[in-house]
């Protein structure tokens, strides 16, 4: 099913999902598989496609992702409880950070994905390279997802755990850096908003900083 959103509105709505996932709905692996295909349309550095992309659906290996994925956010949050950006509803993001723990194991897929090599030790422009060469296709993904009435979050803090990840996955740690984790699940609704964003004209300027 689509949504028939206009670009401008998968575009602005695509929101960072949490407390409204649907784990009790099942995803099938031809929706997860007709997102990734969007997805790779992605432009990747020099059209090598050296990316790789690996989605848990095995409920006993997403409980187990899930319990890094807790154990690094545990660790995470106790360095953040001492800080503060001061940025709108600050403890409300936290909040809902945290929630995601009490429900990830319950999620129908999570994706990983891989970009080739180990950005340990590489220059800016290298490591920019790396990065630049695959992020805009997970985004693509979430756009892919939201005009199905998926939706997903961003993470990284399972990154802190990321050997014990790829021991899990079987990925070869030497050879492949992972992106993040990104739960996959049909959305509680498709009424998401506009998020709060500094204005243009505060983080834009012309031909100087």
């Amino acid at each position: 099913m689509k949504l028939n959103l206009s670009v401008d509105e998968v575009l602005t709505t695509t929101r960072a999902v949490r407390k409204r996932l649907d784990v009790s709905k099942p995803v099938p692996r031809a929706v997860i598989e007709e997102c990734l295909e969007l997805a790779l349309q992605a432009p990747n550095g020099s059209n090598r496609n050296v990316w790789r992309w690996v989605v848990v659906d095995d409920r006993a290996m997403i409980a187990k992702v899930a319990d890094q994925y807790k154990g690094a956010l545990g660790d995470f949050s106790k360095v953040r409880a001492s800080e503060s950006t001061g940025i709108p509803r600050e403890d409300k993001l936290m909040e809902s950070a945290l929630s995601l723990v009490g429900t990830l194991d319950k999620v129908p897929a999570m994706l990983i994905p891989l970009m080739s090599g180990r950005a340990d030790g590489k220059s800016v422009p290298e490591q920019a390279a790396m990065w630049g060469s695959i992020t805009q296709a997970v985004w693509s993904f979430f756009l892919a997802l939201r005009e199905r009435g998926l939706g997903s979050v961003w993470t990284t803090v399972t990154l802190q755990r990321e050997k014990e990840i790829a021991g899990l996955l079987g990925i070869p740690f030497d050879q492949y850096t992972q992106v993040g984790l990104f739960p996959i699940a049909y959305t509680l609704g498709t009424d998401f908003k506009k998020a709060w964003r500094k204005p243009v004209s505060e983080v834009l300027s012309y031909n100087k900083f």
